[in-house]
Formats: structure tokens, C-alpha cells, sequence
């Protein structure tokens, strides 16, 4: 092989050391490029590796559709409703009203007073004769939120832990999750949101028992772009052990895995739900039972979940067993 200064280098030798370099990188194109002498400098030999592999397609997620089994008339059903199997409880900012679940009976509830100290609870679960339930300071900025818990059987304020300012956003909702918490905070476009955050900056946190963050998930851009401009106001870890959200108003849920490698959670399926959006929680008694609200009148509506078969999507596991 004959450079322009007259000088040669051996082709076979090159040709030697690119099948060397292609055995030690494999699945990669290599390009050999030959660069002629600098100011009396010996000619370069260049080797440039191109990538051959085919590009990550996420699958496609389930379409599936959830039945409607009850629904209960309950004026102050606006951000969430949960249920301790013999109560729900239907959750506005600073409301929560406790009814009977065999005859839809108002029973009690606890007020606050509006834009108050409890500015804006989002979502609740119950556990154990108490409530816990996500507040934050939304519309307001910087965001603040913070947990607070409500005794079910005299329906007075138990305790609080503030979370403080959070840059992650807004707290929506909280589950247990090993031996601490898994949360989810809000960014929004436009009112109550931060201008160089948009509805993108949402995510999933995990913290310790003492509520020290340990690590976290982005939503995939297929939820994502069903949840804009809002966030997931709903969440909780289901009896399968994946991860169900709702957004803000449309009437659908997102089964969620947790991937095997990388930093974005895996949309299993989107199911059709008779809610429109917001927080939910599920039954107590493990069933695929969800108590969820229709703003529109003021509902809390039971639905039960079609199973997720999440055998397709090799990339995906349960958050718990």
C-alpha cells in the first residue's frame, strides 16, 4: 500500500491487526482509514467502529379494559378514595369523608380549613385504623409536601411528616415498598408548576423507613404523553406486584414494571377504566379491586382490574414478588 511521500505500509498487516480488533469487538463494523504523513511523521492508521445494532423498540402495551362493580354517591370525591374493607373514604384537598361501604352511609370525616395547613391531599391509603395520605402546598411554589395521617375510628389528625421542599415536585401518592416508601411526585405544565420543569420531570422515588431517598424511576415517554400536561395523581403497587397509575382526567390506567436495567420504568398496559383519572387505592383483601373517583357529580366508583399478562415484556419486573 503506497502513500503519497513514496513510502508503504503493508496491507496485510493491516488487514492482521482490523480482523484482531473486530474479534475483540464483535457486532460492530469496522472502517480502516489510512491518514497520510505530518510534517515527516510515519502515516496513522485509523480504525473507526460503526454500531450494527439494531435500535431498543419498547413493545407495545396491552389494551385491556377494567368492569365497574358499585358506585357510590359522595359529594366531596375530587382527588381520591380509598377503603379499609368495611369504610371508604372519599379525599378533596382538605376533606375527607368516611362512609359505610354496605350501604354508602356518611359515617364522619375530618375538615380542615381551606388552603390551611393541609393545602392539598391528593391521595390516601388505609392501614391499621389510620390513614396516610399525601398533601402538598400545590398550586403554590416552591413546592412543599408532606404526609399526613388520619386515626379512621375517631377521624381526628394522628401525625405528620413534613417532607419539606421538594425539588422532585408535588408528593401525589405513596405505597409501601420493602422496608420503606415508594412516591411519586408531580410537575405540571403551567399553573402550579416551575418554568424550566414541565409534566416531564415527574417521577417515581424509593426512600428508606425514614424517608431518605434510595433511588427512583422516570415514567416512559408512552405514559408520559397520556398523562400531559399533568402527572400520575393515582398510584399504587398491585396483588401482582406491578406498579398501577392514573393520570390527571382521563379515564384509563397504566400497568407499570420495573426494568431490569436503566433508569425508566416499562408501560405494560393501558386499561380502560369508568374514572377519570386521580388517586385510587386498592381493596385491602388483595383482590384486583380498586376504589377510584368521578369527579363529575361526585363518585367513588369499585372496579375490578383485569389480570396484566406481563410475559411479553422480557424487560419488566414486579416490585414485589
Amino acid at each position: 500500500m503506497s502513500m503519497s511521500d513514496g513510502r508503504s505500509i503493508s496491507a496485510s498487516a493491516s488487514a492482521s491487526a482490523a480482523k484482531a480488533l473486530a474479534a475483540l469487538l464483535p457486532g460492530r463494523r469496522l472502517r480502516l482509514t489510512i491518514a497520510g504523513a505530518l510534517g515527516g511523521c510515519a502515516p496513522a492508521i485509523a480504525f473507526a467502529f460503526a454500531q450494527t445494532q439494531a435500535p431498543y423498540v419498547a413493545p407495545a402495551p396491552l389494551a385491556l379494559e377494567a368492569a365497574t362493580a358499585r358506585i357510590y354517591e359522595a359529594p366531596e370525591a375530587d382527588q381520591g378514595a380509598a377503603s379499609d374493607g368495611k369504610f371508604f373514604y372519599a379525599v378533596d384537598n382538605s376533606v375527607i369523608a368516611k362512609y359505610a361501604l354496605k350501604d354508602g352511609a356518611r359515617v364522619g370525616g375530618w375538615e380542615g380549613p381551606a388552603k390551611g395547613l393541609v393545602r392539598h391531599l391528593n391521595s390516601c391509603f388505609a392501614e391499621k385504623a389510620r390513614l396516610y395520605c399525601a398533601n402538598s402546598n400545590y398550586s403554590l411554589t416552591p413546592m412543599g409536601s408532606s404526609v399526613e395521617i388520619f386515626d379512621t375510628k375517631t377521624m381526628t389528625h394522628a401525625d405528620s411528616r413534613s417532607l419539606g421542599l421538594t425539588e422532585e415536585g408535588s408528593l401525589v401518592w405513596f405505597d409501601r415498598y420493602k422496608d420503606g416508601w415508594l412516591a411519586s411526585f408531580a410537575h405540571y405544565d403551567g399553573n402550579g408548576g416551575l418554568p424550566y420543569k414541565d409534566h416531564r420531570y415527574s417521577s417515581v422515588v424509593t426512600y428508606d423507613g425514614e424517608w431518605r431517598r434510595t433511588g427512583g424511576w422516570l415514567f416512559p415517554d408512552s405514559a408520559l404523553a397520556r398523562m400531559a400536561p399533568h402527572a400520575a395523581s393515582g398510584g399504587a403497587i398491585g396483588p401482582d406486584g406491578f406498579l398501577y397509575v392514573m393520570g390527571h382526567d382521563r379515564p384509563e390506567m397504566y400497568a407499570l414494571g420495573k426494568p431490569v436495567m436503566g433508569p425508566t420504568l416499562i408501560h405494560i398496559a393501558t386499561i380502560a377504566v369508568e374514572a377519570e383519572g386521580q388517586a385510587f387505592a386498592f381493596a385491602p383483601d388483595g383482590s384486583r379491586r380498586i376504589f377510584a373517583v368521578s369527579r363529575e357529580g361526585g363518585k367513588v366508583i369499585a372496579i375490578d382490574l383485569p389480570e396484566v399478562d406481563a410475559s411479553g415484556f422480557k424487560d419488566a419486573r414486579a416490585f414485589r414478588p
